[in-house]
């Protein structure tokens, strides 16, 4: 490559949200009921009817090189529908155990990431407003965080489309010192521990203390740092999903665009063969909770080979290898931005983690907490602290304590209300989700069915069309946005697709 050319900077992206859900009435504790409930009252769904496909999606597929004892869950048609919905931009809306979920469409930047994932919760909001509506008050509430503080912690789980040629054991090597240190601004805050694991008053990570090995298939017991699922949702020569488990859910936009970005970046590292650094933590499972609790940023981390480093220190190693490639290799504005606000943050948690106020949301949260102390004249043992931990993160617009502090300009932005707005019903230009989200909106009383990988078509006679989207490349607004304005039918769609 030569010096100063922009790499390409084309990564498919996406988040999965689990959403905490509480029954406001005893009598209607089944969560399951409630999350099938709450994403029926969704009424932004182009097509309630079509089902999911579960063709190529096989969660037993180990990137170790086996399968997984088990039994693939695919529901019956008529209960399909309950659980599943397919979103205009592209996305999904659906039931997973006894949560309410949402899956960002597939994005092409961590931008993008944050405008689809911010749709996301006001169609959550939207939901419970439509069913309160409907059945004539609030009957459930819903959380964007990820533990119940009773024990449960429930999922948020990222994507990055990784090429196959890089190893598996290479990823895994590179990435457990990083994600074992990214909380540090990724965190979400959090009141308390669970997990039989060491007393805090606070911690910056809400999932740290539930993680227990360093690799495994499992997402909800024996939790692993880095996850072994191989189930690319593409071409499986070409393609490996990196589906990562140890994140939290975020509200602040910050957070989630550096979260997103900078591993984005650390993968286009990878592929690219650049020099990465070498680092090797001593017991990264317990290391991720001495992270997890370290607010002022001061403990020393254990090296393997006994040296010690701190989180901050780990970060900067892999920060300054991404600003070596790229002075190398030249970068786009989006990998600029990404790397200035990383650098910032790093020299901002350094100094003072406090400086990150307006940024972070542990950060964020613990300030809101500890001013109502103050006022209070309370501890953080008080049962009200727990309450407030619980309410940043309500979807409901006016009454989760993190739109409060949005609303008065307290939280920096990434993205605009226009582009949220726009995220909930347009999907995006450069990947596949960009036909899979215009067929669900044009096409809607044709349309059977969706997946990942395919689109599925009714046209009639009791025969069910399918066009394949095994490229995540491909399907862009660029190469069939202007087939899907002419056409008006989908046997047109389809005729065309053939030629």
């Amino acid at each position: 490559m030569s010096e100063h050319t922009p790499t390409n900077r084309s990564r498919v992206l996406g988040t999965e949200t689990e959403f905490g859900i509480a029954a406001k009435d005893n009598s209607s504790a089944d969560p399951v009921t409630g999350s099938i409930a709450v994403i029926g009252h969704y009424t932004g769904l182009p097509a309630p009817g079509a089902i999911w496909d579960y063709e190529h999606e096989n969660p037993l597929l180990d990137a170790r090189g086996f399968v997984v004892d088990g039994e693939r869950d695919c529901p019956n048609p008529d209960y399909n529908r309950q659980l599943n919905k397919v979103l205009a931009n592209g996305g999904r809306l659906y039931v997973d155990g006894a949560h309410p979920e949402y899956s960002t469409p597939e994005c092409s930047t961590p931008r993008e990431v944050v405008a689809f994932e911010r749709a996301g919760e006001r169609i959550l909001a939207q939901s419970l407003r439509e069913m309160a509506r409907v059945r004539g008050g609030e009957q459930y509430v819903l959380y964007k965080n990820n533990s119940d503080g009773k024990g449960n912690s429930y999922g948020y789980h990222e994507n990055y489309l990784v090429s196959r040629a890089v190893p598996f054991e290479t990823i895994a090597r590179v990435l457990i010192p990083f994600l074992v240190t990214r909380p540090i601004f990724a965190g979400a805050g959090k009141v308390g521990a669970e997990n039989q694991t060491a007393p805090a008053e606070y911690q910056i990570s809400q999932r740290a203390d539930f993680f227990e090995c360093l690799l495994d298939l499992n997402t909800m017991v024996k939790r692993p740092i880095i996850n072994t699922r191989d189930e690319p949702h593409a071409e499986h020569a070409k393609f490996r999903r990196l589906h990562v488990i140890v994140g939290d859910a975020n509200m602040a936009e910050v957070s989630t665009y550096l979260k997103v970005g900078t591993l984005d970046i650390v993968l286009e590292l990878l592929e690219a063969g650049a020099k990465l650094p070498s680092v090797e933590l001593d017991e990264p499972v317990r290391v991720f909770k001495q992270v997890s609790r370290d607010l002022d940023m001061k403990e020393t981390l254990k090296l393997a080979g006994g040296r010690p480093t701190t989180a901050v220190a780990v970060q900067r190693a892999y920060l300054n290898a991404a600003v070596s490639f790229y002075a190398a290799n030249g970068l786009d504005p989006s990998t600029q931005d990404i790397l200035r606000r990383w650098e910032t943050v790093l020299d901002a948690l350094d100094r003072d983690p406090r400086l990150l106020v307006q940024q972070l949301d542990w950060v964020a949260k613990r300030h809101m907490i500890e001013s109502y102390m103050d006022r209070k004249g309370c501890g953080w043992d008080d049962p009200r602290i727990k309450l407030m931990d619980l309410q940043y993160h309500d979807v409901r617009p006016d009454r989760g304590l993190f739109y409060t502090l949005e609303r008065g300009d307290h939280i920096e932005r990434i993205v605009g209300e226009t582009e949220i707005q726009r995220a909930e019903f347009t999907p995006p230009p450069g990947t596949r989700a960009y036909f899979r989200g215009r067929c669900a909106s044009k096409f809607a009383k044709a349309l059977y069915g969706a997946s990942w990988t395919s689109v599925l078509f009714d046209v009639g006679n009791a025969t069910i069309k399918k066009v394949p989207l095994m490229d995540p490349h491909r399907g862009t607004q660029a190469l069939t946005g202007g087939l899907l304005d002419t056409v008006d039918s989908v046997d047109a769609l389809i005729e065309k697709l053939k030629a």
